[in-house]
This record gives structure tokens, sequence and C-alpha cells, in this order.
């Protein structure tokens, strides 16, 4: 079983550590791409017009700031950089020893910078995201698209794969939709369902660790479907056409 990822846009800049390097990070046929982006992202970060570049508010200047120094910052496991919902939800800061191990096999993340990372990837916080139209680049998600996709075929041969990604990191790769599943979530209010976004990333954070903590990884719908309704709060699980429905 492979269970993809998006990253999040909340990052935790850890304090102290090494900087990252690109010849530790697994998948090493794309050290050149990701080197070529971090270059390009330090680049456009020094520019006055930096964050309409990369379509970051005026909130977000320190962030983008940091990107300036990408090279030089402490890096830590991407499970312990990324914050958002479904990392916490995930709690993915906490897993270690044999749970990081799993996370390892099981998990990768699709990201903007790096392409294709594992969870026990040594990175450095960052901000940029899939949508971003980077210099000579150009978009990124094109860029990757084209470099990811024998990684993640190879990674993803003859696994299911539980799709867990939103929409602009779900176009740098589709896996064989017979072997793969989407991941929806809908909530069910007076008899009436209705698909829901915020919520949705919780929820896929919890049925992520629940497939991390499964000691033997699902390896058919049915199995993942049997681990997802033992999610606290879903109250029906439903498998039609490659997609795993969870109502809340």
């Amino acid at each position: 079983m492979l269970i993809l990822l998006p990253p999040s846009e909340g990052k935790t800049s850890p304090n102290s550590g090494s900087p990252v390097d690109l010849a530790a990070l697994s998948f090493p046929e794309l050290a050149a791409a990701r080197r070529r982006v971090g270059q390009a992202l330090v680049v456009a970060s020094g520019r006055k017009n930096a964050l309409a570049m990369l379509g970051a508010g005026a909130s977000l200047a320190d962030e983008v700031a940091r990107n300036t120094t990408l090279w030089q910052n402490p890096a830590v496991p991407a499970a312990t950089i990324y914050t958002g919902v479904l990392y916490d939800a995930a709690g993915a800061a906490t897993w270690h020893g044999a749970t990081m191990a799993r996370a390892e096999q099981r998990v990768r993340i699709i990201s903007a910078l790096w392409g294709v990372l594992s969870p026990a990837d040594r990175i450095p916080a960052y901000r940029l995201s899939m949508g971003t139209h980077l210099g000579r680049i150009g978009p990124l998600a094109a860029f990757w698209r084209s470099r990811v996709g024998a990684t993640l075929a190879r990674e993803a041969a003859d696994q299911l794969v539980v799709d867990c990604r939103s929409s602009h990191y779900a176009t740098v790769w589709r896996a064989n939709p017979a072997r793969s599943l989407g991941v929806r979530v809908e909530r069910e209010l007076n008899g009436k369902r209705a698909v829901v976004s915020h919520n949705a990333k919780h929820t896929r954070g919890l049925l992520t660790a629940a497939l991390v903590a499964a000691k033997a990884a699902p390896l058919t719908p049915d199995e993942v479907a049997h681990v997802a309704a033992q999610i606290p709060g879903v109250t029906a699980v439903e498998l039609r056409s490659g997609t795993l429905t969870l109502v809340v």
C-alpha cells in the first residue's frame, strides 16, 4: 500500500540541525531537479515582487524571506516540518521508531520543491506551492509531471495507492485507476450529504494515521475500508468506482 499526501502550507521552522543534503534524500534521481527548483526559489524570493510571484500575502513575508537562505537553513524530517490540518490529525510529528519505519515505507509526499518525499527525509521549512509559475521553470506541476512519473510508477508497482492529495498535487501523477483509491469526505446532516473541504483534510489525516499504525499494511480496497470504519467520527464508509467515501 502506498499513501499519497500533499504537503501543507503550514510548516515548522526548526531552530537547529544540519542543512538539507540532497544526496541523502530518497529518490536521488530527482537531485538535479530539486537543486534547480531550489535555486530558482532562492532567487525569486529575493526579488521585490517575491510575494506576488509566490502567491503569498504580506503576512507571509518572513516565510518568503526565509527561502533566500534555503540551503543554509536547518533540516529535520518532513513529518515534523509539515504542520497543517492533515498532518496534525495524522500525528505525523510523533512518528518515531517502528511507526516512522512504516510511514517511511507507506507514505509519499508530493512537493512543489522536492518532487516526492518520504516522511523521514530531512528538509528545511520553505514557502512554495504547486500552483506557482516559477521563473524560467514555469508551472511547477508541469515541471514535476515530466520528472516524477517513473519514480512514482515504480513505487506504486503492484501496490494499492490511497490518494489523499489535493487538486494541484494530484495533477502531477495519476495512479492506475484499477489499483488506486481516491478519498472523499462527506458530512451527513438531516438525511442529506454534502462534500466537506476543510474537515476533509482532518479526516484524511485520521485515515493516514490509521493506515500507518496498522502493523500489516492493508492490501485491498476492502481492507482499507475496514480500517477507515474504525476511525472515531466516521459513521459510514462506502467503496464505489475507485473512490473511498468517508461519512462524518
